[in-house]
């Protein structure tokens, strides 16, 4: 990675800020494109950048991804770009059904801007950060990257599918690596607030009850940030190296836990007992996501390794110092990718 030059979009998000700094950390030069979304508190991010901003090889553009000529300037005008890792999008499974046509626009009309930049600039490796959702409420398990993924039941999974589809244009039209990372529940320090893990754990903190959608068999794959960033570098790594080519990789734990154990257990990180209150199943949520990690783990090496109990305890011991400053919620926590 010495002499890459990375462009990652969504870069003071929660993945793509841990992806800069592991980049950076491993010799590459990086270029952060985020337009700093209210959707959640900016002061979340800048916490993260902070630490980068002293490094000569970060440099940020507050921009939105959907401004394809102003991001091709700003590109244009510095090093040449080695590939673009696109994670900015509207993030969510609820808000997509208030909103479709935010979603719309940003996560379909951004993703085109930035495949549109990186041909203009002759960028030969993009990766795209899909999600879980694209799968539907599937009930064959685990879920594969040659399943079918015609029936997306929220806006949000029908966007991440929209993207994956416009990138295999591309890498068709252009001859440009394009690999769509389907990400599984991701969790950890600096998790958005929306999410359930640090929803749930502000609602303990705060005293107040758990929403627990449906009976609590309900079921997800929750994957540590870490091994998040880890399978995007590799895929990177492969971008880079290899022959022009489309691929869907699923990042994932590679196991499932039922919400109600997942409750259970974030009490347990964050010293309270839980109190549930029932409610009944949400449009747009599935019943299940399982991913089957074996393309990424004979393609790409990946191998994620870090058990729920303990991502919990790194995300527990990061919530009690972050919660002491931290506004409580108001809404309700989305179970999305």
């Amino acid at each position: 990675m010495n002499t890459s030059h990375v462009v990652v979009t969504g870069g003071a998000g929660f993945i793509g800020g841990r992806l800069t700094d592991r980049l950076l950390r491993d010799g590459a030069r990086v270029t952060v494109i985020d337009n700093f979304d209210p959707f959640y508190d900016r002061s979340i991010k800048e916490e993260g950048l902070a630490p980068l901003r002293s490094n000569p090889a970060f440099r940020l553009l507050e921009a939105d991804v959907t401004d394809a000529d102003r991001v091709y300037a700003a590109l244009r005008d510095g090093p040449p770009v080695d590939a673009v890792v696109h994670l900015a999008a509207r993030a969510g499974v609820r808000p997509s059904i208030e909103a479709p046509m935010d979603y719309q626009h940003t996560n379909v009309g951004g993703t085109q801007a930035m495949l549109e930049v990186a041909r203009r600039l002759d960028i030969r490796a993009f990766l795209f950060g899909s999600s879980s959702s694209v799968y539907g409420n599937r009930t064959d398990v685990p879920f594969a990257e040659t399943d079918a993924v015609a029936e997306p039941i929220s806006p949000y999974a029908a966007t991440k599918r929209a993207g994956e589809l416009l990138g295999y244009t591309y890498h068709h039209l252009y001859a440009m690596t394009v690999h769509c990372l389907r990400f599984f529940t991701v969790y950890g320090p600096r998790q958005r607030p929306d999410l359930a893990i640090h929803k749930f754990a502000r609602l303990m903190a705060a005293g107040r009850s758990i929403p627990m959608y449906g009976d609590g068999t309900s079921s997800r794959d929750y994957t540590y940030i870490d091994d998040i960033v880890d399978g995007v570098r590799r895929s990177l790594d492969r971008a880079l190296t290899g022959a022009p080519e489309y691929e869907i990789f699923n990042l994932g734990g590679a196991e499932t836990t039922p919400l109600a154990t997942l409750i259970r257990m974030i009490g347990d990180a964050v010293g309270v007992e839980p109190v549930i209150e029932r409610l009944p199943m949400q449009p747009g949520d599935v019943a299940r996501t399982y991913a089957d990690i074996s393309k990424a783990g004979r393609l790409l090496g990946y191998r994620p390794d870090t058990p729920l109990a303990d991502g919990l305890r790194a995300f527990g011991r990061w919530f009690r110092a972050y919660d002491r400053a931290a506004p409580r919620p108001t809404s309700t926590p989305s179970l999305s990718a």
